[in-house]
C-alpha cells in the first residue's frame, strides 16, 4: 500500500473535520519546509566551501587568474542536474496550461531544482536562495495535498502556505512570509474565495510560524543582517526618501528589463546573435560561468548571493560613490546573465543587493550636496530603505517588502520612510507597466495570464443568440417581473423597430426600489426612464480578448453583439461564462493535440497532424453542439421556467459557473494524466522557460 493510500485510508476511518485536517497539514508543511530550507542552506555552504576554499586555494597557488574557471566548473556540474531536470519538464510540454489552476506541482522537480540552485549559488552565480526556498516550500505543500487527495482549492492553499514557510525560513521573517503568500502566491484565489478567508489565513500563518521556528532551532535566531540603530534625524528627510523611491523604480525597471533581454539573447532572438539558438544548454551555462569568473577577478563583491557586501554597506564600511555605481551596473548585468544562461536561483537577493548599493550611493550623494547644517541620516539608513524599495519594485510585493525590512530591523522608526519610498516606487512602476492591462483583465476574469489563447477565438463562435429583451415603452413593473421570473441579470432594451436603445439590469431596479419615493413612482415609470442608454457593444468578428478588455474596463458581466454595418441591430450576447468556457476548451484542445502527437513518436509528422486534426474536429463538433443546445435553451427560456433558471446562471451566477467549468476541465486533465504546472514557477524561478521577471 502506497503512503498516499495509507494516509487517505486513515483519514477516511478517523473522519476528522476539514479544519483539523488543514491544521495538521499546515504544521506538516511548516516542519518539512523549515527542514528543507535548512538543508538547502547547508548544501549551499558545502558547495561554497568546495568551490571557493578547497578548489580556489589549489588554483590560486599556481595562477591567481585561474579562479575564473571555478564558476565554469560549477556550470558544468549544474548542467548535469539541469539535463535531468529538463527531461522531467519536457514531459509537460503542451499540457501545463490546462492544469495550471489545479495547483499540482511535480514530485521530482523540487529536489532537482533545489540541488541545481545550491550548486549554482555555491559556484558564484549572481542569484539568490529565497526564490528556490519559496518554490521548495510550495512543492512540499503541493506534494502533501496530492498525497492526501485534496481538492484543487486546498492544494493551492497548501502551496501558498509552503511558499510562506519557505520565505519565513529563509529570512527568519514569518510575518513577511504570510503577507508574501497572500500578496503574491494566493493573490487571486484569496480574493475570490469568500467562504473561509480566515481559515485560509490561519493555515498560512501556522505554516510560516512553524517553519521559522524550525529554522531558528537549526540556524539560530540571528536576523538576516546585523543592522545599525536607525534614527530619523529630521522629518524634512521624507521628501528625500521619496526621491529614493523614484530612483528605485528606475533601477527595478532596468533590472527586470535586463533579465528579459538577456533571456532573449541566450534564446537567439537578438538579430545580432541568432547563433545562440543553436548552442546547447551546457555551452550557454559555460558562457554564463565565464562572465561570472571574469567579474570574480575584478569585482568579487558582485558575485554570488552578495549578502556579505550588503552587510558591509549596512555597517557603514567605506564605499566610494564611483565604486558603488560600478557595483550597481555590474550586479544588474551579471544577475541577468546568470539567470538567462541557465543557472538556477531567485531574484530576491540580487534585488536587496541593488537596493542597498543604490541607497548608499544616494545617501552619500545627498550628504555631499546638502550643507552640513542640515541633519540627515547616515548612508546605511538610505541603503536600508533602498533595499525595500527595489525589492518591492522587482517582485511587485510592496507590503511584503515593508514588513520584511521591519522584521529585519525590529525598529518601528524605519516604517515611515520605508512606506513612503516603497509606495512611490510601486506607484511609478504601475504607471509604467505596459502589461498591467492584460494582468488586470486576467485577475478580473479569474483566468491565468494567457490572453493570447482568447485572441484566436472569435465572438461569433461563442455568442448566445436571442438574449432576453424588453421594449423601451414597457411599464417598469412588468419588465421587473419578467427579469425576476426568468432569473435574468439584465435585459436588452429595444424600440418598436427592434433597434437597441439600452440595457436594463437588476442594479437599475434596485436603485429605483431603494429611492424614498419608489412606492409611488415605480408603477408609473417605463423602462426607458431608468435603463442605461449608453451600451458598450462588440462585434461578431472581434476576438474574445478584445471583448474581455472592453468588459474589464467597465466591470461588465456581458455585452451585446451588434452588426458592424448596423450598430443598432443586435445579433447575440457574450458573457463572462462563455469566455471562460471557450478559454478552457481551447486549452483542452491544445492538450489533446499534444498528447496524441507525443504518444505516437514512431509515426511521421503528417500522420500525427492528421490524427491531431481529427481529434480537434471532434472537440469542435462537440463544442458547436453544446453552443447550439445553449442557444436552444435561450430560445425556449420564456416557455420553461427551469430553462430560464439555467440561463440565469449564465448571466447571474458567474462565479459558480466558472468554478464548475474549471472543475470539469480539471477532471479532464486528470483523466489525461496531464503533468501539472503552476504560476509560482514563473514568479520565482528565473531559469524556467516561463519565467517573468517580476
Amino acid at each position: 500500500m502506497s503512503l498516499s493510500r495509507l494516509l487517505v485510508t486513515v483519514l477516511n476511518r478517523l473522519q476528522p473535520s476539514a479544519e483539523t485536517v488543514m491544521l495538521i497539514s499546515a504544521i506538516a508543511v511548516g516542519v518539512i519546509s523549515g527542514t528543507g530550507v535548512t538543508l538547502f542552506r547547508k548544501l549551499i555552504l558545502i558547495a561554497q566551501e568546495i568551490y571557493w576554499h578547497s578548489l580556489a586555494v589549489v588554483l590560486s597557488t599556481q595562477w591567481h587568474w585561474a579562479i575564473m574557471f571555478i564558476p565554469m566548473l560549477g556550470a558544468l556540474v549544474v548542467s548535469l542536474v539541469r539535463f535531468r531536470l529538463d527531461q522531467v519538464e519536457a514531459k509537460s510540454v503542451g499540457k501545463g496550461q490546462i492544469v495550471r489552476d489545479i495547483g499540482q506541482l511535480p514530485y521530482s522537480q523540487a529536489p532537482l531544482k533545489t540541488v541545481a540552485a545550491a550548486l549554482s549559488l555555491g559556484s558564484g552565480a549572481s542569484l539568490g536562495p529565497e526564490g528556490p526556498s519559496v518554490e521548495l516550500g510550495s512543492s512540499i505543500g503541493s506534494i502533501l495535498g496530492q498525497m492526501l487527495q485534496f481538492s484543487s482549492e486546498r492544494i493551492r492553499l497548501l502551496i501558498g502556505a509552503g511558499g510562506a514557510a519557505g520565505l519565513a525560513a529563509g529570512f527568519n521573517a514569518p510575518i513577511a512570509g504570510v503577507f508574501f503568500a497572500l500578496e503574491v502566491l494566493l493573490r487571486d484565489s484569496y480574493r475570490t474565495n469568500k467562504s473561509s478567508p480566515n481559515s485560509d489565513v490561519s493555515v498560512v500563518v501556522i505554516a510560516s510560524v512553524i517553519s521559522a521556528l524550525v529554522s531558528q532551532i537549526s540556524l539560530g535566531e540571528r536576523p538576516a543582517f546585523s543592522l545599525p540603530v536607525y534614527e530619523v534625524r529630521s522629518y524634512w528627510e521624507l521628501p528625500i526618501y521619496l526621491g529614493l523611491g523614484v530612483l528605485a523604480s528606475v533601477v527595478a525597471l532596468m533590472f527586470t528589463s535586463a533579465i528579459k533581454q538577456a533571456k532573449k539573447f541566450f534564446a537567439g532572438e537578438w538579430a545580432i546573435a541568432p547563433f545562440m539558438q543553436k548552442l546547447s544548454m551546457p555551452v550557454k551555462l559555460l558562457i554564463g560561468g565565464l562572465c561570472v569568473g571574469i567579474i570574480a577577478l575584478t569585482f568579487p563583491e558582485a558575485i554570488g548571493i552578495g549578502y556579505e557586501t550588503v552587510e558591509s554597506i549596512l555597517q557603514d564600511t567605506p564605499f566610494t560613490i564611483p565604486l558603488l555605481g560600478i557595483l550597481l551596473v555590474i550586479k544588474l548585468l551579471l544577475t541577468a546573465i546568470s539567470s538567462a544562461s541557465g543557472f538556477v536561483g531567485g531574484i530576491f537577493a540580487p534585488s536587496i543587493f541593488l537596493g542597498a548599493v543604490l541607497g548608499s550611493l544616494y545617501g552619500q550623494a545627498i550628504a555631499s550636496l546638502l550643507p552640513a547644517s542640515i541633519p540627515i541620516a547616515a548612508s546605511p539608513a538610505y541603503a536600508l530603505v533602498g533595499m525595500a524599495a527595489v525589492l518591492a519594485g522587482t517582485v511587485r510585493a510592496p507590503l511584503t517588502s515593508v514588513l520584511l525590512l521591519f522584521e529585519m530591523t525590529r525598529d518601528y522608526r524605519i516604517v515611515l520612510p520605508l512606506m513612503a519610498a516603497v509606495g512611490l516606487c510601486a506607484w511609478v512602476l504601475d504607471q509604467l507597466d505596459t502589461s498591467k492591462t492584460d494582468r488586470m483583465i486576467m485577475q478580473w476574469s479569474n483566468l491565468p495570464a494567457d490572453i493570447e489563447v482568447l485572441e484566436k477565438i472569435k465572438i461569433a463562435e461563442v455568442m448566445t443568440l436571442n438574449p432576453a429583451s424588453v421594449k423601451y415603452s414597457m411599464p417598469l413593473l412588468q419588465a421587473a417581473q419578467f427579469i425576476t421570473s426568468g432569473y435574468h441579470h439584465s435585459a436588452l432594451v429595444f424600440d418598436d423597430v427592434n433597434h437597441l436603445q439600452g440595457i436594463l439590469t437588476t442594479q437599475d431596479l434596485k436603485r429605483v426600489l431603494s429611492a424614498p419615493t419608489s412606492d409611488n413612482t415605480f408603477e408609473e415609470m417605463t423602462v426607458q426612464n431608468i435603463c442605461t442608454a449608453e451600451v458598450l457593444c462588440t462585434f461578431a468578428d472581434e476576438s474574445l480578448a478584445e471583448a474581455l478588455k472592453r468588459m474589464a474596463t467597465r466591470d461588465l458581466r456581458q455585452m451585446p453583439v451588434v452588426d458592424r454595418n448596423q450598430p443598432k441591430r443586435v445579433i447575440g450576447m457574450v458573457d463572462r461564462l462563455a469566455i471562460t468556457t471557450a478559454y478552457n476548451t481551447a486549452l483542452t484542445k491544445r492538450a489533446i493535440a499534444a498528447r496524441i502527437t507525443a504518444t505516437k513518436p514512431s509515426q511521421n509528422i503528417s500522420n500525427n497532424a492528421t490524427i491531431a486534426t481529427n481529434a480537434l474536429n471532434i472537440v469542435n463538433t462537440s463544442t458547436n453542439a453544446n453552443a447550439i443546445n445553449g442557444n436552444n435553451r435561450h430560445n425556449n427560456e420564456h416557455r420553461h421556467e427551469e430553462t430560464a433558471g439555467n440561463n440565469s446562471s449564465s448571466n447571474n451566477g458567474n462565479d459558480n459557473g466558472n468554478d464548475k467549468s474549471l472543475d470539469q476541465d480539471n477532471s479532464l486533465a486528470n483523466a489525461l494524466h496531464t503533468p501539472p504546472n503552476h504560476n509560482l514557477q514563473r514568479e520565482l524561478d528565473p531559469h524556467s522557460s516561463e519565467t517573468i521577471s517580476s
